[in-house]
């Protein structure tokens, strides 16, 4: 697909301050923000194949958010990138992220909006 398509099809999670409406609700998101660069940008384009995750380019940074929660396989990223992807290194160039993080084991990164799910990772 090429990167003017692909773009196309993003949905950009920021909005303006007269859109947002607050309330007191439990959004059960979670999310990474990365630096751009070429790793996360292969992170970023194999995770917005997957349902309910979303993608949001801005022009210094990436956002991947997901409602429930965020898997990130470095199994899968190694193979989308083309060379090896550790957790530790997937946790350096993610500069910040939202809902609980556990690392399950040496492969697995997962995110968690919902914390009545992440209580038996505790």
């Amino acid at each position: 697909m090429s990167t003017v398509a692909r773009n196309a099809s993003h949905q950009n999670i920021f909005k303006s301050m007269k859109d947002i409406a607050f309330d007191r609700t439990i959004s059960h998101q979670c999310g990474v923000t990365m630096n751009d660069s070429v790793d996360a940008r292969a992170i970023a384009e194999m995770m917005e194949q997957k349902d309910g995750v979303t993608c949001t380019y801005q022009p210094a940074l990436i956002r991947i958010d997901g409602n429930g929660k965020l898997i990130f396989k470095m199994d899968e990223i190694s193979e989308y990138l083309g060379r090896e992807m550790t957790a530790e290194q997937f946790e350096v160039i993610t500069s910040t992220h939202y809902g609980r993080m556990v690392r399950t084991d040496d492969n697995t990164v997962i995110l968690f909006g919902n914390m009545d799910e992440v209580m038996e990772y505790i």
